[in-house]
């Protein structure tokens, strides 16, 4: 693959793509490895420059005890001078394991990586698909109800073209006080009267209005003629 992938568990992303069932075991155990494995891949490079210190440390003391112990070294001298040697030659050994595993992880935190992208890509694809079927399921079934209700408006607006039709050749032919006689259930504009009517007659605020205004007591002549500043005619 030519295209290099980003380090999945890395991607806070990568986690929102599953719920919580989707992420089944084995996506954990993978998930685990790939950190661990990066994990160990921080801490050689950590270690390696820790080694690399130490041993420029050990070398520079090195130089610095063989000027001191010149053409006769103490015994001092001389165990001071093995124990960096083997401390030089430790720090050498750890160093090659090291560089021999650090360029072995990265190819397996590739590998592993990129089969957690084939694996993710398999869910994804999966739900795409899914959502696209229930996505065509749902607008069919949208076209559906729209085609209905265009026909149920349809038949709405005939029937009350009927109602009217018949209402008006009724009245022309009996004339109104016949009709009036009869139930006037089917005049449209007599059932709206009635629920204003009804709406008026139960309405709270309004009947306390209108018991306030009746109530109210009418000024006598008398009393108009003092708040006018009139004097009473005797």
């Amino acid at each position: 693959m030519g295209k290099k992938i980003p380090i999945l568990t890395l991607d806070n992303k990568w986690h929102k793509l599953f719920t919580q069932s989707e992420f089944t075991s084995e996506l954990k155990g993978m998930e685990k490895n790939l950190n661990d494995m990066l994990k160990r891949q921080a801490k050689l490079n950590t270690e390696t420059k820790e080694l690399k210190k130490l041993k420029k440390k050990l070398m520079d003391e090195v130089v610095i005890l063989a000027d001191e112990m010149g053409d006769h070294p103490t015994k001092k001298q001389d165990k001071e001078m093995a124990d960096h040697k083997r401390l030089i030659e430790e720090c050498n050994e750890k160093m090659d394991d090291y560089e021999e595993e650090m360029v072995e992880l990265p190819r397996q935190i590739n590998q592993l990586n990129n089969q957690l992208m084939l694996i993710t890509m398999d869910v994804c694809y999966r739900k795409l698909q899914q959502n696209t079927k229930e996505l065509s399921e749902i607008e069919e079934w949208i076209s559906g109800i729209r085609r209905e209700l265009k026909k149920k408006v349809v038949r709405k607006q005939e029937k009350e073209a009927v109602i009217n039709r018949l209402y008006g050749y009724m009245h022309d032919i009996f004339g109104a006080e016949v009709i009036e006689l009869f139930d006037m259930q089917y005049d449209p504009e007599e059932k709206y009267r009635r629920k204003e009517t009804v709406a008026q007659a139960v309405s709270p605020e309004k009947q306390e209005g209108s018991d306030k205004r009746t109530g109210e007591p009418e000024k006598t002549e008398q009393a108009a003629q003092t708040e006018n500043g009139a004097e009473p005619e005797n």
